[in-house]
């Protein structure tokens, strides 16, 4: 088994114990037992409890940047980048919940994840083409941070099967910060003129946007 196997059965079982007995008893050695896996090697990939988390918010992010998105506006490929990242966490839906419900009794750990979170959130800006750097980057990323925790606060209550009101929750958060901030500043950049003339260049149709 490479580490990456060895990393997703051992988050897999973690989200398991999470969810039966809760974030404040699992411990490394409770997922590695779970998942059969050899404690000496969970040691080494997984040295504290943290790890884990900080690991399956990579994993995350790896799932949603995996297939970026090529086109559409900026709104349409967060909104694609967003929602793969919560298929991530509907595949570990119970434990994740229980997580966040026991948050409030764990302040390292719910610093933890902002950390996680505000990092991700730099990632998904970097995928859709939007800068992140200096003080109007950091602008951005806490602007997206604001619409993910809105989009999970939806997801957490969503028992739908095809997640239409996270969907819809998200797609309404984006527009709201599109409209307030224009993404600070960013604009799409135009395409490049033909040596014809602008008209030219225009495309016979517009370019394909995402479903909302």
């Amino acid at each position: 088994m490479d580490d990456a196997a060895f990393d997703s059965a051992l988050i897999a079982a973690a989200f398991q114990v999470i969810a039966e007995h809760g974030w404040g008893r699992l411990s490394v050695a409770d997922a590695a037992g779970a998942a059969g896996l050899p404690l000496a090697r969970a040691r080494e990939r997984f040295p504290s409890r943290p790890t884990i988390l900080l690991r399956f918010g990579r994993l995350v992010d790896q799932a949603a940047l995996s297939e970026t998105p090529g086109d559409g506006s900026t709104r349409d490929k967060l909104f694609y980048l967003l929602m793969r990242r919560i298929d991530a966490l509907q595949a570990h839906r119970a434990g994740v919940l229980a997580l966040l419900h026991g948050l409030p009794a764990h302040p390292a750990t719910a610093l933890i994840l902002a950390l996680g979170n505000r990092r991700s959130m730099r990632w998904m800006l970097g995928a859709a083409g939007v800068p992140t750097v200096g003080v109007i980057g950091e602008l951005r990323t806490k602007g997206l941070l604001a619409v993910w925790l809105w989009t999970v606060r939806t997801w957490r209550s969503d028992d739908s099967t095809d997640l239409s009101a996270t969907m819809a929750a998200l797609d309404a958060a984006l527009q709201r910060a599109e409209r307030a901030a224009g993404w600070l500043g960013w604009r799409e950049r135009p395409p490049p003129e033909s040596p014809a003339g602008p008209e030219a260049a225009m495309p016979e149709e517009p370019p394909p946007v995402a479903p909302a």
